[in-house]
């Protein structure tokens, strides 16, 4: 028995020091070694991963040791940009985020052009990851999603510096020294672009102000006439508001498909009344080009048609605006025609939007709203 007891006591030196009649110098040297075989355990992996990585908290509990580890495979941003992107063009988004009804991401861009690609080809439109159907009805903006993403941080396009998604615009055009400029005798002629940290350098030695009279002449007179060009356009509106007989009313343009073998998207009003006439508006996508679905640069064009007889050539005036509750953006054209019975249709004139993206907002758009004009020139 008592070698029994020997044996118990060899083998397991870390018992308790009561139970076993161990001093007390006995139990502290025990328990140092236990301590010292404990600190050895826990340094040994961060001693590798100090080799090989970043420098740790000695003090950090060994839980958060290993969260620290695993977040070096990838940065959080990094992993976020893959979570938060758009499903379509797979880049985080610039404006509204718009998800379908199983929560698939997609940026306001990519939507509405999938809105208006499957309006041209005559298609419920769908999210190109569940293949669910998609509207404007059936999806609705993520705004948890807007606000984390600009909050992520992006490179400056300048200088390289990291900022807030949703500071970045303000620094590239207000604050980056390293930002794209123009010298400020610009409107005299001068074409230095360059950082701004440089403009002051360069407008102190710019050459442009002591130039002559004479030369000035030349830039001042094409500015000149961009200037008088905006002036007539302006002029021409006010001088048509001061006719006896203007109407104005407000068109729903509404899609339709023709009857040829292969459909064309086209768009038509309802009839409506102005100034005692019956008319109609139609529209066109690319000047009906075969597929539009395919071409990346998207134009409307629209005619007026008059519905009603005259006894008499009816000389107009007219233009399209854009209407109260769109935000479409349409540049004011003029447009003139003589209306007669033989000749009751103008001519497809582009609608004078900025850009495809505009287009693609009306394309998308279950119908279009805008505001024509009518003025009747009395002879």
């Amino acid at each position: 028995m008592e070698e029994r007891g020997e044996l118990a006591v060899a083998a397991a030196p870390g018992s308790s020091s009561s139970g076993l009649g161990v001093g007390p110098v006995g139990g502290a040297l025990e328990a140092g070694q236990a301590s010292s075989g404990l600190a050895g355990i826990q340094e040994e992996p961060g001693g590798r991963r100090d080799a090989s990585g970043p420098e740790t908290d000695a003090d950090a509990p060994p839980k958060k040791r290993v969260r620290l580890q695993e977040g070096e495979a990838g940065k959080l941003e990094e992993r976020l940009y893959s979570v938060l992107c758009c499903t379509v063009c797979l880049d985080l988004p610039k404006a509204s985020v718009y998800q379908c009804t199983n929560g698939h991401l997609m940026c306001a861009g990519c939507f509405i052009h999938l809105l208006a690609d499957a309006r041209l080809k005559e298609e419920q439109a769908t999210c190109p990851n569940c293949r669910c159907e998609i509207s404007k009805s059936l999806c609705c903006r993520n705004l948890a999603v807007e606000k984390a993403v600009s909050e992520l941080p992006s490179d400056c396009s300048y200088c390289l510096k990291q900022f807030p998604r949703s500071s970045l615009d303000h620094h590239q055009t207000e604050e980056c020294q390293d930002r794209l400029t123009q010298c400020k005798y610009k409107r005299i002629g001068c074409p230095w672009q360059g950082p701004y940290h440089e403009l002051s350098a360069h407008e102190v030695e710019c050459c442009h102000p002591s130039k002559t009279g004479i030369e000035l002449m030349g830039i001042l007179e094409e500015m000149d006439q961009s200037h008088r060009r905006e002036l007539q356009l302006y002029n021409s509106i006010f001088s048509l508001l001061s006719f006896e007989k203007i109407g104005f009313t407000e068109v729903q343009f509404r899609p339709y498909r023709t009857d040829d073998f292969i459909t064309r998207l086209y768009y038509e009003t309802p009839r409506f009344t102005v100034l005692n006439q019956t008319w109609v508006l139609k529209a066109r996508v690319n000047d009906s080009e075969r597929n539009p679905n395919l071409s990346c640069k998207r134009t409307l064009s629209f005619q007026l048609i008059l519905k009603s007889k005259v006894n008499s050539a009816l000389e107009c005036s007219f233009l399209l605006l854009k209407g109260p509750y769109d935000d479409v953006k349409i540049k004011p054209v003029i447009q003139h025609h003589v209306f007669s019975n033989d000749a009751n249709e103008t001519e497809y004139a582009p609608l004078p939007i900025s850009d495809s993206v505009e287009c693609n907002k009306l394309l998308a758009a279950k119908n279009i709203n805008l505001r024509l004009f009518i003025f009747q020139i009395q002879k």
